[in-house]
């Protein structure tokens, strides 16, 4: 068959469905155009394919061409009718909700977690024999979260068994239920230890569907996600999707298997990784939940905070954050008082945007503690296993985590991707670049950009099937280049010298305590060199100079000599001056010069 020159991608998700057609032109794929409709998995359609309908419909009249025939997204039966492929993802109706168990909480528990997160799965309990709950609470619990699947992990092989038969026992006690289908067994992915599984088997009885799986910690020092992960997507197609109302039509439309959002999002992310071949970090931040994707040394892990949001949620940002740690962020005076009314009401009123600068630069304080709680959550989580030496420097933003240290290395980051309409859609791109930088506080030379319109889950699918159709969309049309941060990492004092740079002919000096930024365009990338003072590592080593190609954007090439951590001032006058500052440096100012 030959390669295909029309694709239609479809995203359902919780609330909106979005469409956009790919076609091959001058030898080359790109993004033509993208209409979206509501949702329509639930009530009173009960019928996901109609807001596909409706959605590719939009893209019909946009295009004035047509996709649909008879009464779906049709193939090709004229010259200027239907798409040569289909290809679909899926969180509607709230997504893959997994229930995982395990024997200790931070190790075979926490190996499961990272099996189902990195299937694309929102975890939404953890029950381990150390998790502090009694047996009662346990079976209390399980009744009433209705799971789609359950994982159940524990013990190496030759290790535990009576823990493993604790936890099936509870399970049989709680008896639960699934959230979609009546008649519907619900699945149970066993991954432990070799030597229970029969009578687990036993225990669990025909009640449920189980699948066994090759043990995903078969040893303490050795983790084996890969068959559980395969599994949960695996049953997610064939079991969960096909208790969703409508999804054995759109299933019959694809021309590959429906791929669950979060998981095609990370088939993405890691196919960036591998044609860039350096180590990336993106981010969702959405109204009730926050995403993180990694890929650093070839490992790929994700993780979902679901308490962290802009609106939904935005009342867990400031209980965990707490009122100080967002008002640190704000370049004018504000009351506490006066800060918890504003977020309440942003709660009562999800969808309103703001409509004062002072409404905008207090959703981007948010934003920022939102995204560093994040980045928190997912390096304890992306983390090596206890008694394996890890061989990467760690970045001091993160503690060792109980399992082991954290794999999230700063300073081997080569790019941020940034989703989410705080990000994407922001007044200027300048602010969502600062907004990434003080959140995320990236070491060396990295690269920063935002997904223009949320496409990476469509092309992740399409990675499946047309990785070259992916690849050329994301570079040209999903990813929007914000420009290149460079941050020195050392001990010094405000005032110090401690980089010398030179880019495209011209050279000069950066302080500690500095953001300066050096404009370049977007599409351009220039040659440059920065020789940092001695102890001060940008990225070739304490000392060493760092020479190479960087790219610009709106924000140009960011110079951040503020240090790491990033520390803000005490007194407010003199932290309000300085980020003041600092957004005029970057260009971020609302409604000043960029």
């Amino acid at each position: 068959m030959p390669d295909p020159s029309r694709i239609i991608a479809t995203d359902c998700g919780s609330t909106t469905t979005k469409a956009i057609l790919i076609e091959r032109r001058n030898g080359e794929y790109r993004l033509q155009g993208r209409g979206e409709a509501p949702t329509t998995v639930e009530a009173p359609f009960d019928d996901v394919t109609v807001g596909v309908l409706n959605a590719v419909g939009e893209l019909e009249e946009l295009t004035e061409r047509r996709f649909i025939e008879q009464a779906r997204v049709g193939t090709p039966t004229a010259a200027d009718a239907g798409a040569d492929l289909y290809v679909s993802t899926s969180s509607a109706g709230g997504g893959l909700q997994m229930l995982v168990t395990g024997v200790v909480k931070t190790m075979t528990a926490e190996s499961a977690q990272r099996a189902a997160l990195g299937a694309g799965a929102i975890v939404i309990d953890v029950i381990a024999v150390d998790d502090g709950r009694e047996d009662h609470e346990r079976v209390a619990r399980i009744r009433a979260i209705r799971p789609d699947m359950i994982l159940m992990s524990g013990g190496t092989e030759g290790g535990t068994v009576q823990h493993l038969l604790d936890a099936a026992e509870i399970l049989v006690a709680a008896a639960p239920r699934p959230r979609l289908g009546r008649d519907f067994k619900l699945p149970v992915i066993y991954a432990g230890n070799i030597d229970a599984r029969d009578q687990i088997r036993e225990v669990l009885g025909g009640g449920v569907n189980l699948i066994v799986e090759e043990n995903l910690r078969p040893q303490l020092e050795l983790e084996n996600l890969g068959p559980a992960r395969e599994a949960i997507h695996r049953l997610f197609l064939e079991h969960v999707m096909a208790q969703a109302p409508g999804y054995d039509k759109l299933l019959m439309w694809t021309s590959a298997p429906v791929m669950s959002t979060p998981r095609a999002v990370g088939e993405m992310v890691q196919l960036a990784a591998q044609t860039e071949d350096t180590d990336v970090l993106a981010v969702d931040i959405g109204g009730a939940t926050t995403d993180i994707f990694s890929v650093f040394g070839g490992q790929f892990n994700r993780t979902v905070s679901a308490n962290l949001g802009m609106s939904y949620s935005v009342g867990n940002v400031l209980v965990e954050a707490g009122a100080d740690g967002i008002r640190r962020w704000l370049a004018m005076p504000l009351k506490e008082d006066e800060l918890r009314n504003r977020l309440r009401n942003k709660m009562i009123r999800p969808t309103t945007i703001p409509q004062t600068r002072e409404d905008l630069l207090i959703e981007q304080a948010v934003a920022r503690e939102a995204l560093r709680l994040a980045l928190a959550h997912h390096g304890a989580l992306a983390s090596g296993l206890k008694g394996v030496a890890q061989a990467r420097t760690v970045a001091d933003l993160f503690v060792q985590a109980s399992a082991g240290e954290t794999l999230v290395d700063m300073m081997s980051l080569g790019l941020i991707i940034g989703s989410g309409g705080i990000l994407s859609h922001a007044p200027r791109r300048q602010q969502a670049a600062l907004m990434l930088i003080d959140a995320f506080e990236p070491q060396g030379v990295t690269r920063l950009a935002v997904d223009s319109i949320f496409m990476m889950p469509q092309l992740g699918v399409l990675a499946s099937v047309l990785p070259e159709a992916a690849t050329e969309v994301f570079r040209r049309d999903c990813l929007v280049p914000l420009g290149t941060v460079v941050a020195p990492v050392g001990r010094f004092r405000d005032g110090d010298a401690i980089l010398e740079w030179q880019m495209g002919g011209e050279r000069g000096q950066l302080r500690a305590g500095e953001l300066v930024r050096l404009p370049l365009p977007a599409g351009q990338r220039a040659p440059a060199e920065f020789s940092p003072s001695r102890g001060t590592d940008v990225g070739a080593g304490r000392g060493r100079v760092w020479s190479g190609g960087v790219e610009g954007g709106p924000a140009g090439v960011i110079l951040d000599g503020r240090g790491r951590p990033l520390r803000l001032p005490d007194d407010d006058g003199e932290r309000r001056q300085k980020l003041t500052e600092w957004m005029e440096s970057a260009g971020a100012t609302p409604g000043g010069p960029e």
